[in-house]
């Protein structure tokens, strides 16, 4: 396997299985980083980690998990689109080709340019087996995994993996110790090896309505821009910057709110 484009001016690319390539991405989201609101504290973070990795410095694997609509997939979006110039680049990878993933990291570490390995969504159910490629990957085995990769992964699941009380109850006191079952030692283990972890949680109502202002930065009358938005947002049973984007789209061709 190996590209047929040049990464000097591919910013992202994607792994396609059915021509077990990647093929190069022509139309990136243009999310920008300072549209995202209500998440400054991940942001940061993930800037920092991802300036380090851009300069050669020590960083770490980043995994942002939890409720889902908060922007995990749109920083990692952003973070694109505001670094590809200095050397960053992506390439997507679904979750059921993971077993790819050495193949891919191949062909890559002799690139001059940065790589993050972006998995979206990323959880297992019970019986998988891809996160093994993916451990490969995020610290090696025999071989050091690449100086010039990482992986920034978003879930819904702390520890990618499913939990259950079962596990729990299998769990043991020994000697005024908790040794965890086997089960939840082999849960956690994936995440442990993501050494940034950014939790995300829904939005309250006021950084809610920052987003939707953010949105609307030229309407005057706010109490009624955000009464609708509220409004929105308990129709739909939840507030996080997925909502504010969907009550923008709904909303920004309405005469009131121009």
């Amino acid at each position: 396997m190996s590209s047929t484009f040049d990464w000097q001016d591919t910013p992202a690319a994607v792994w396609r299985r059915h021509r077990s390539g990647l093929r190069a991405i022509r139309r990136l989201d243009p999310v920008r980083w300072d549209a995202l609101t209500g998440i400054d504290r991940q942001k940061a973070a993930l800037a920092r980690n991802t300036e380090r990795f851009l300069a050669a410095e020590p960083c770490n694997n980043a995994l942002l998990w939890g409720a889902r609509g908060t922007g995990k997939s749109s920083l990692i979006k952003a973070l694109l689109n505001r670094y590809w110039q200095q050397g960053l680049r992506m390439i997507e990878v679904d979750k059921d080709d993971l077993v790819n993933l050495p193949e891919i990291v191949d062909d890559i570490c002799e690139q001059p340019f940065r790589f993050v390995i972006y998995c979206d969504d990323l959880s297992f159910d019970v019986g998988e087996t891809g996160y093994k490629a993916l451990k490969s990957v995020l610290e090696g085995s025999l071989e050091l995994p690449p100086e010039n990769v990482r992986v920034y992964a978003t879930s819904n699941r702390r520890h990618l993996m499913p939990e259950f009380m079962s596990d729990n109850l299998k769990s043991e006191v020994r000697d005024g110790e908790l040794h965890p079952a086997e089960a939840i030692e082999e849960q956690v283990s994936l995440a442990d090896r993501f050494g940034l972890q950014l939790s995300f949680y829904p939005f309250s109502q006021q950084v809610y309505l920052q987003a939707v202002d953010a949105l609307f930065p030229d309407v005057e009358d706010r109490e009624a821009l955000h009464l609708e938005a509220i409004r929105f947002a308990t129709a739909k049973g939840v507030r996080n910057g997925r909502t504010a984007q969907q009550f923008y789209r709904q909303m920004a061709g309405d005469g009131r709110f121009r």
